[in-house]
């Protein structure tokens, strides 16, 4: 088959740009925020530079910014890629482009003052959620009309990720988010008491499933391959992945609510189905993995690779933590600690951080007229760089975490508490320190990755290109 295809690439790279330039500013505020914990007067007694109003700026700007334009971006290119046509509506996909930009221009103004729902992960007000929704079907009608009128017979693998991520995300969104306005700037939650905190952490950690970790296994099961120069392992265990992870993420939100007033069986379903969790995700890295079998001596030479690979790695072990985290006898020890912030960060720096910046990198030359990014030389720098970071960053964390869980619950012959809460904030201070090193690393590895994609993108080739079509579902 050697027709010509004219895929629409201009929203792809409006989206791959954003991706680097929203992953600098979400990186700077967590920086940012972690040296405010180690030295606290640097919020400058200034309200909207304190923790409280930057903490949820920094998650809405890695997650749903720099993230979120990832997942767009790789999921406009791989849809039509697999399917061969260009996307569904090009007025549609590029509203897709500002309005989210939009979201997060909106985010940026709203939380450093303030207007917040107070959910987490969900903390924008109504009328920006809103707006999120109009986005979001307007992405899913793009996405879908492009898989309904494709050329090629079969639905590719990422697809089937990115279209449970679309969908999922859209439900979680809409449920959680559903308020009472009272004024423009404040809305109040539909839902009261612990039914409030049970669709609150249904919506977060499915947030997790699906917008930090479905969305990203469609960029692993695509990029992996092309970047490899190899099928993936097992399009049989890819199907299995897909249909075990999306069953059983929807159940695990409880473990977040471990001996709080949410009934016990409720925490135990959840603690259960975390458990069950372990099964696919470790299914899907595993996959991953065994995709370079006959290829592992590309990873010598080949940075994007060591990006996509290692991004694994952090996916196995941080889809091992959290179900270990979620039994409740070790909850008891971490929950509330910064064992749970290490956790976290493992899964959003190791492995959804660098799969994306992997992908971007792939797609930055071929999205620009060039044979391969400015420098290979800088990948390289970057991924140590950005590795070396992860590892300060989560081990301090892990540290931290476990020595607070200890000291908390220590006690004295008559029962009574060994340390006081000061005690331990004081023991946690070296582990600040060194976590805002790790962040200053990794945020040195994003600036690098900018100026990298300056470089590169800078006088290339009109972004609506024509490109000759490969025959087969990996095109």
């Amino acid at each position: 088959m050697d027709t010509a295809l004219n895929y629409n690439y201009r929203v792809v790279r409006q989206f791959a740009i954003a991706t680097v330039v929203w992953g600098v500013v979400g990186m700077l505020v967590g920086v940012i925020i972690a040296a405010q914990l180690a030295f606290p007067a640097l919020n400058f007694d200034t309200a909207w530079l304190t923790y409280g109003r930057l903490r949820p700026l920094h998650t809405n700007a890695v997650i749903f910014a720099f993230g979120g334009s990832a997942l767009f971006a790789t999921s406009y290119y791989v849809v039509q890629r697999t399917c061969q046509v260009r996307l569904f509506s090009d007025a549609l996909a590029s509203f897709t482009f500002w309005g989210w930009q939009l979201v997060i221009v909106a985010a940026a103004i709203t939380l450093p003052l303030g207007m917040t729902s107070g959910k987490e992960y969900a903390e924008l007000e109504w009328p920006i959620d809103i707006l999120i929704a109009l986005v979001w079907v307007s992405y899913a009608v793009v996405f879908f009309g492009t898989l309904w009128k494709r050329k090629t017979s079969h639905i590719y693998v990422a697809n089937w990720f990115y279209g449970a991520f679309i969908l999922t995300v859209a439900i979680l969104h809409i449920v959680n988010s559903a308020a009472m306005p009272a004024t423009l700037t404040k809305s109040y939650s539909a839902y009261t008491g612990v039914q409030d905190a049970m669709i609150q952490w249904w919506y977060g950690h499915n947030a997790v499933g699906f917008f930090l970790t479905a969305g990203f296994l469609g960029m692993m099961y695509y990029f992996i391959p092309k970047q490899a120069e190899r099928p993936v392992f097992s399009y049989r265990l890819s199907i299995v992945h897909f249909w075990a992870l999306i069953f059983t993420y929807m159940w695990a939100g409880p473990h977040h609510l471990h001996y709080t007033a949410l009934p016990d069986w409720a925490q135990s379903l959840g603690m259960v189905f975390s458990l069950i969790l372990l099964a696919p995700s470790w299914g899907g890295m595993i996959n991953g993995i065994m995709t370079l079998s006959g290829a592992w001596h590309k990873l010598r030479n080949d940075p994007i690779l060591k990006f996509l690979v290692v991004s694994l790695s952090f996916y196995g072990m941080s889809t091992f933590e959290g179900p270990m985290m979620s039994i409740k006898t070790v909850n008891a020890l971490s929950h509330y600690t910064d064992w749970t912030v290490g956790h976290v960060h493992s899964g959003a720096l190791g492995w959804v951080g660098l799969v994306s910046m992997g992908s971007i990198y792939y797609l930055l030359p071929r999205l620009s007229g060039k044979k391969e990014m400015w420098s290979v030389r800088l990948i390289e720098w970057h991924f140590w760089i950005a590795t070396i970071g992860i590892v300060l960053y989560i081990a301090s964390m892990w540290i931290a975490g476990v020595m607070q869980g200890l000291m908390w619950r220590a006690v004295n012959d008559d029962g009574t508490l060994t340390y006081s809460f000061v005690e331990s904030v004081k023991a946690t201070f070296p582990y600040y320190v060194i976590r805002m090193a790790g962040g200053l690393l990794y945020l040195a590895g994003m600036l690098i990755m900018a100026y990298n994609t300056f470089k590169t993108v800078s006088g290339g080739q009109p972004a609506d290109v024509r490109i000759p079509a490969i025959a087969g579902a990996h095109a």
